[in-house]
C-alpha cells in the first residue's frame, strides 16, 4: 500500500515499546547539548505520533508500555479500534533497541540474562535469555474491508484478550498460571474458537527457571486438557532465535506465526534437548518443536496462538487463523469493456527524491528480476504505481519486452536516457501536481486514420466514440467514422478536409480522448480550445451536453461548408503589432496569434498574398493555408445569424472547469452564453494569450487531445521560459497510437498527477517487490569516535553553538554585535535596512542552505534540497523562525514572520531574498492569504486481516521473507 493513500485517513498507530536508552544516553551529556529538539526527540511517548505526523494519519495515536506484552498489547488495542470503527486501517508495531550500557547490567543484576548467552525454552538447561533488538510492523484491516480492497492476507486475528495476574503471584515480577490461563481461554473465546482448534502456540518462552514452568502450567490448563497424548499442543519460542525483544518480544512471536501459517510449517525452536525438570510435557500434552515440520492436520483451518506476559503482570493473547481462499477472478466476459485488459503497453513507475535516488530504485528492481524472471509485467506495473507514494522526480518505463524493459532500467540505473522511458519532476506544493491544461486543437489538425488503432485497443475509447457518431450521424451526410477512417486515396478520404466533416471530425476525436483520459484519472485543471476546438473544451468543462455541443459543431461546419469557397488564409513569422498596421482597408484580417512571432491572415486571396509577400522579401517565412475558406474573417459574416439562431436554441451551464477562452486569451466569461458562440466564429483566435494565461495560473503540464501535436508545439515554443514544463499529446502522426497515449499519460504522471491504476493496469494483482532503497544517515549522537556502547558517555560534547528561545542572540532576530532584534513593520511586511549592498544570487544561496543545515542539524557538506518545501524537509514552527531569524541577522533586514509559508522552499526564499536586497525601488507586498468519517462499527467478533508486515533485525534482516 503506498503510504501517500492512508494520508487523513482514520489510520490508527498503536506502538509497543518498554525502554527509551537513546533518551537514557543523551540524558547523560553535558546540559548545552540539550536543545529544543531534544525533549520531543528522546521520549518514547511520541514514537506513535511521529509516525502519524509524518503519514498525515488522523487515527488513534499511542505508545503502549506494559513491559514485555507491550507490542502484543498493541495488536489487541489495534485490533479493538478496527472493530469499533474508531480506525478504518491500523498499524501495530514493536520497537526495541539494546543502546544503553546501563540497561543491560539492570537486566543481569534481575537475574534474567543467560549467563551463556543462549535462549533454551522449556529445556532443563534453561537459565535465562538473551537481548535482542529489531521491529516490526503490521498492517490491519477488518477481514471484510480488506477482501473488499483486494489486499493480500497474510493471515487473520480471529481474537485477542489483555488481563493482568492482579494478586495471584508471589510479587510483582513473578508471572501467575492462573492469569495466564485466564487471558488464553479470554482469547478463545473472543475468536470463538475451542481450545482444540489451535495447533501451535508461539511461547512467550524466555527461558527463565520461573517463568518457563508457569507459562507450560498455563497453556496445559487451558489447551492441554482439550487433546489427547497423540495430539499434542506444538510450541516454540522466537527468542531461541532472535533473543527477547523484551518491548517488542509479543509482536515478533506473532510475525513468527503468521508466517509459518502463510508457509503451512512451523520452524524449531533451538535450543531444546532436554525437558525442564518442572514442566511434565507429556501430562500436559505439550510438544516442543525441534525441528521444522508441516503444519499439523492438513485438512483443518491452521490455528496458531501467540502469548506474551509483561513483568508488572499484563498477558496477552491472540489468536491466529489462515487467510480465507482469494476470490476467482472477474469473468472478463461479463466484467464490461471497460474492465477488460486493453493491448497497451504497461508501466512501471519509479521516483526518488532526485534523479540519482531514481536511479537507485531503478538498479534494485532490475537486479529483483534477475531472481524472478517468470514475473508477471503487469502484476509488476501494478505494484509499482499502487504499493508506494510517488516521490518528486519520476520515471516511466514504457519500453516493450523483457529485454527492452531491463535495457531501460539500466539506463535509469546509470543515470542514462533510453527511448522506452519518460522522465519528469513534480513541482506542485508538497511534491504533487502543478496545474495541467487540455489542449483541443482546431481546423487544419486532421488526420486520416487518426483514432482507428485507439478503437480497436481500447473499449472506452471505442464506446465514447460511438456515442459522440450517434450524436453526429443524424446531422451529417454520411456516417463520420466512414470519413475519419476512409481508405487513402479514395472519394471519402477527401471528405476529411471538407469544413462539414472536419469540425464534428476532431470534436469526435477529442471529446473520445477526454473520456480515454478521465477514465484513467487524469482531470484537467484547465481547458483551452484553439477556435472549433473551443467546443470540445465547453463540453469537457460541462458548459454543453454532448447532444448540444454536436448540434453546434455540426451546425458550424455546415454553414460555413455552404459559404463560397474562396478566400485565403497564411501564416507569417511576425509578430501581431507588426502584421495589424498592413491590414486597415485591405480586405484581410487578423485570424489567428498562436505566438510572439506566429500570426494568421485571412481575407481575400489577393490581399492575403499581398500581406505574405512583405515578409517574404523581409526574410520572414510565411506559408499558405490548405483551407477551403477565409476563417475568422469577413467571409464567415453571411452565415452568421443562422449560427446565431442554432446556438440560442441550446442550453448552457457554468463550467465545472475553468476554460481560458480563444477569443479573449483569458478565463472565459460569458461562454455559456450564445453569443459568445457567434464571436468565436468571426474574430480571431487568440491561442497565444491564452497560453500566457495559463502560464500565469501556473500549469506546467500541457496536453493535446487531438490527432497530432500542433498546440502543444506551439506551447512549447511559447513557453520556453516555464521551468520543468512538459508538452504532450495524446496522438502523434506516423506513431502507434496505444504507445502515444500511454507516453502521454506516463507524461501526465511524471509531472506529478496521480492516475487510477486500476484502470491503466487492468487485471494487475498486487505482488511482492523490493522495497525502497532509503539513503541512510547516521543520527547516533556522540562523536564518530565513540560508540557509546563500550565506552563511557563524555561528560562533554562538542557542538555548534545552539539558539536559546529565552534568550535570542544574533541567530533570535538581533543584528550582529547587538542585543537589541530589528522591528518588524506592522503588517506581513519586511522592515528593510536602508544601507546595505544588494548580494548576488551565489551568495544569498549559500547563505540560505547554511542556514538550512544549521537548523536541521545537517552535518557538514550533506546536501540541501533547495527545491523541497520547508516543511517535507522538516521545518516545524520554531524551526522556521530560527531560520528566518538567521536570514534577517545575515542580511541586516528584518522579515516577515511568514517568510517560510509566502515562499514555502529554500528556492523561493532565495528569490525573495533578491527581491528585498535588489537596488531599484523595493515594493513591499502583502503576504498570501478533514474531517473524517469511518464506517459504522463492525460486530465485536470481526475478523482482522494482517495485510501488510515488515520489520529490521540485526544481520541485514530487512523483511520478513529473510526472516523466515
Amino acid at each position: 500500500m503506498a503510504p501517500g493513500s492512508l494520508r487523513d485517513t482514520a489510520t490508527g498507530v498503536f506502538v509497543g515499546a518498554m525502554a527509551d536508552d537513546f533518551a537514557q544516553l543523551t540524558a547523560r551529556r553535558d546540559a548545552g547539548a540539550t536543545t529544543r529538539h531534544t525533549l520531543a526527540g528522546t521520549r518514547r511517548t511520541l514514537l506513535a505520533n511521529r509516525i502519524s505526523r509524518t503519514l498525515g494519519l488522523r487515527g488513534p495515536s499511542l505508545c503502549v508500555d506494559t513491559g514485555q506484552s507491550s507490542s502484543l498489547v498493541a495488536v489487541h488495542l489495534a485490533c479493538e479500534s478496527l472493530r469499533r470503527g474508531e480506525s478504518r486501517t491500523a498499524l501495530a508495531a514493536g520497537i526495541h533497541l539494546v543502546l544503553d550500557p546501563g540497561g543491560t547490567l539492570a537486566v543481569e543484576r534481575f537475574g534474567a540474562l543467560s549467563p551463556n548467552g543462549r535462549c533454551r525454552t522449556f529445556d532443563a538447561a534453561a537459565d535465562g535469555y538473551v537481548r535482542g533488538e529489531g521491529g516490526v510492523v503490521l498492517m490491519l484491516k477488518l477481514l471484510s474491508r480488506a477482501t473488499a480492497d483486494g489486499d493480500r492476507v497474510h493471515c487473520v486475528i480471529r481474537g485477542s484478550a489483555v488481563n493482568n495476574d492482579g494478586q495471584d503471584s508471589d510479587g510483582t515480577a513473578v508471572p501467575s498460571p492462573r492469569g495466564q490461563e485466564a487471558v488464553i481461554r479470554a482469547a478463545c473465546a473472543a475468536a470463538q474458537a475451542a481450545p482444540a482448534d489451535v495447533q501451535y502456540v508461539e511461547l512467550h518462552g524466555t527461558g527463565t527457571r520461573v517463568g518457563d514452568p508457569v507459562e507450560a502450567a498455563a497453556l496445559g490448563a487451558a489447551y492441554g486438557s482439550a487433546r489427547d497424548a497423540r495430539t499434542p499442543l506444538l510450541v516454540g519460542s522466537a527468542k531461541t532465535n532472535v533473543g527477547h525483544l523484551e518491548g517488542a518480544a509479543g509482536i515478533v512471536g506473532l510475525l513468527k506465526a503468521g508466517l509459518g501459517i502463510a508457509h503451512r510449517r512451523i520452524p524449531a525452536s533451538l535450543g531444546f534437548d532436554t525437558p525442564h525438570p518442572r514442566i511434565p510435557l507429556g501430562e500436559l500434552r505439550l510438544r516442543v518443536v525441534t525441528g521444522p515440520l508441516p503444519w499439523p492436520d492438513g485438512e483443518r483451518p491452521r490455528c496458531a496462538g501467540v502469548s506474551a506476559f509483561g513483568m508488572g503482570g499484563t498477558n496477552a493473547h491472540v489468536l491466529l487463523t489462515e487467510a480465507p481462499g482469494e476470490p476467482a477472478p472477474a469473468d472478463a466476459a461479463t466484467s464490461g469493456p471497460a474492465a477488460r485488459p486493453a493491448a497497451w503497453p504497461v508501466p512501471w513507475v519509479l521516483s526518488g527524491r532526485d534523479a540519482a535516488d531514481t536511479g537507485r530504485q531503478a538498479a534494485r528492481l532490475r537486479d529483483f528480476l534477475a531472481t524472478v524472471p517468470d514475473a508477471s509485467p503487469r502484476d509488476i506495473g501494478f505494484s509499482l504505481a499502487t504499493t508506494r507514494t510517488p516521490l518528486r522526480h519520476r520515471a516511466v518505463v514504457l519500453a516493450d519486452g523483457a529485454d527492452a524493459r531491463l535495457a531501460a532500467l539500466d539506463a535509469l540505473a546509470d543515470g542514462g536516457r533510453h527511448t522506452g522511458t519518460v522522465t519528469g519532476f513534480a513541482g506542485g506544493p508538497d511534491g504533487g501536481a502543478a496545474p495541467l491544461a487540455f489542449l483541443f486543437p482546431g481546423q487544419g489538425a486532421q488526420r486520416l486514420g487518426a483514432g482507428r488503432e485507439l478503437y480497436a485497443a481500447d473499449p472506452v475509447f471505442a464506446e465514447a466514440l460511438d456515442e459522440v457518431c450517434a450524436h453526429l450521424d443524424p446531422l451529417l451526410d454520411r456516417p463520420l467514422r466512414d470519413v475519419m477512417w476512409a481508405r487513402p486515396g479514395s472519394p471519402e478520404a477527401g471528405l476529411l478536409d471538407r469544413t462539414a466533416f472536419t469540425q464534428p471530425a476532431l470534436f469526435a476525436l477529442a471529446v473520445a480522448l477526454h473520456r480515454l483520459f478521465a477514465h484513467r484519472g487524469v482531470a484537467p485543471d484547465r481547458l483551452i480550445g484553439h477556435s472549433v476546438g473551443e467546443i470540445a473544451a465547453a463540453h469537457a468543462a460541462g458548459v454543453l451536453s454532448l447532444a448540444d455541443a454536436c448540434t453546434l459543431v455540426a451546425a458550424r461546419g455546415d454553414l460555413m461548408q455552404q459559404l463560397p469557397a474562396r478566400g485565403a488564409m497564411a501564416a507569417v513569422e511576425a509578430a501581431e503589432d507588426e502584421v495589424v498596421p498592413l491590414l486597415d482597408g485591405a480586405g484581410v484580417c487578423l485570424a489567428a496569434v498562436n505566438g510572439p512571432r506566429a500570426t494568421v491572415v485571412s481575407g481575400d486571396e489577393e490581399a492575403v498574398e499581398a500581406v505574405a509577400a512583405h515578409w517574404r522579401t523581409r526574410g520572414r517565412r510565411t506559408r499558405r493555408l490548405s483551407v477551403s475558406h477565409a476563417f475568422h474573417s469577413a467571409h464567415m459574416d453571411p452565415m452568421l445569424d443562422d449560427f446565431a439562431a442554432v446556438a440560442g436554441r441550446l442550453t448552457y451551464r457554468a463550467p465545472a472547469t475553468p476554460v481560458v477562452s480563444g477569443l479573449t486569451g483569458r478565463p472565459a466569461e460569458g461562454i455559456d452564453t450564445p453569443g459568445h458562440w457567434v464571436r468565436q466564429v468571426r474574430e480571431p483566435v487568440r491561442f497565444h494569450d491564452g497560453l500566457l494565461t495559463l502560464r500565469d495560473l501556473g500549469c506546467a503540464t500541457y496536453l493535446e487531445l487531438g490527432p497530432d501535436a500542433v498546440l502543444a508545439s506551439m506551447a512549447r515554443e511559447a513557453l520556453t521560459a516555464v521551468p520543468d514544463a512538459a508538452f504532450t499529446a495524446a496522438l502523434r502522426r506516423g506513431r502507434p497510437e496505444t504507445q502515444t497515449a500511454a507516453a502521454a499519460l506516463a507524461t501526465v504522471h511524471a509531472q506529478g498527477r496521480d492516475l487510477d491504476w486500476a484502470a491503466v493496469i487492468p487485471g494487475g494483482r498486487r505482488v511482492a517487490l523490493p522495497t525502497r532503497v532509503f539513503l541512510r544517515k547516521r543520527h547516533w549522537p556522540f562523536p564518530e569516535t565513540e560508540s557509546g556502547r563500550h565506552h563511557a558517555v563524555p561528560d562533554t560534547a562538542e557542538r555548534a553553538p545552539q539558539p536559546s528561545l529565552a534568550e535570542p542572540g544574533p541567530a533570535g532576530g538581533a543584528a550582529p554585535g547587538t542585543t537589541e532584534p530589528l522591528p518588524v513593520v506592522p503588517g506581513d511586511r519586511e522592515h528593510h535596512a536602508p544601507a546595505q549592498a544588494a548580494p548576488d544570487r551565489r551568495r544569498v544561496t549559500a547563505l540560505v542552505r547554511d542556514a538550512v543545515a544549521e537548523v536541521l542539524g545537517l552535518a557538514p557538506g550533506e546536501p540541501v534540497p533547495l527545491t523541497r518545501a520547508f516543511k517535507e524537509i522538516g521545518f516545524d514552527s520554531l524551526g522556521a523562525v530560527e531560520f528566518r531569524d538567521r536570514i534577517g541577522s545575515a542580511l541586516g533586514i528584518a522579515l516577515a514572520p511568514t517568510l517560510t509559508y509566502d515562499h514555502p522552499t529554500p528556492a523561493a526564499v532565495v528569490d525573495r531574498l533578491l527581491a528585498l536586497t535588489a537596488p531599484v525601488a523595493r515594493a513591499t507586498s502583502p503576504g498570501l492569504p478533514p474531517a473524517f468519517r469511518s464506517d459504522a462499527p463492525d460486530p465485536a467478533h470481526e475478523p482482522v486481516a494482517v495485510v501488510g508486515m515488515g520489520c529490521r533485525f540485526p544481520g541485514g534482516v530487512v523483511s520478513p521473507e529473510g526472516l523466515w
